[in-house]
């Protein structure tokens, strides 16, 4: 397996540039709460260092199919520059994982581009719950580390276009 042992989350920071302004909203999946929990940690403990505690807008939702219209739901009502999805949906016995999965990544990507705004998806999608505890602060890191990281990356991206102007 390529990811055995290997910390996924190790990024650098050197190339994320201050921004005055910053709010990001994070949509929560309340289902496998012992795992977005840890995730949700990880994005928070990242974000905490760089944006203002009252600048990051959590809202939690039944599940992971729910996250796109979480997300969509902070860009109608609140002025946030990016949204994090975070969830996690582990394969069961039937089919119902790729339904929830396929529909959440769709959900998520179409948010994104109908808002012209970075939504994140962290959402795992594992085999079963180790894999999972792996990701969310195990040997594996921290998808929500990476989460956050990508969400500010892309916020700094956006800005630099002009086309994230507030």
């Amino acid at each position: 397996m390529a990811t055995a042992g290997k910390n996924l989350s190790e990024h650098s920071t050197n190339d994320i540039l201050p921004l005055e302004d910053v709010r990001i909203g994070i949509v929560l999946s309340e289902w496998n709460n012992d795992i977005t929990d840890r995730l949700l940690d990880g994005a928070l403990t990242f974000l905490s260092d760089r944006i203002k505690e009252e600048d990051i807008l959590t809202y939690r939702v039944p599940g992971s199919f729910e996250l796109p219209l979480g997300a969509q739901w902070l860009f109608e009502e609140e002025d946030v520059d990016a949204v994090i999805c975070i969830g996690c949906v582990i394969r069961g016995e039937t089919a119902h994982f790729d339904f929830v999965s396929q529909a959440c990544a769709q959900g998520v990507m179409e948010v994104g581009l109908k808002h012209s705004r970075p939504v994140i998806f962290c959402v795992l999608t594992d085999d079963n719950k180790e894999q999972s505890l792996a990701r969310s602060g195990g040997v594996h890191g921290n998808k929500g580390v990476e989460a956050a990281v990508s969400a500010r990356k892309m916020i700094q991206v956006q800005r630099t276009l002009g086309s994230g102007d507030r």
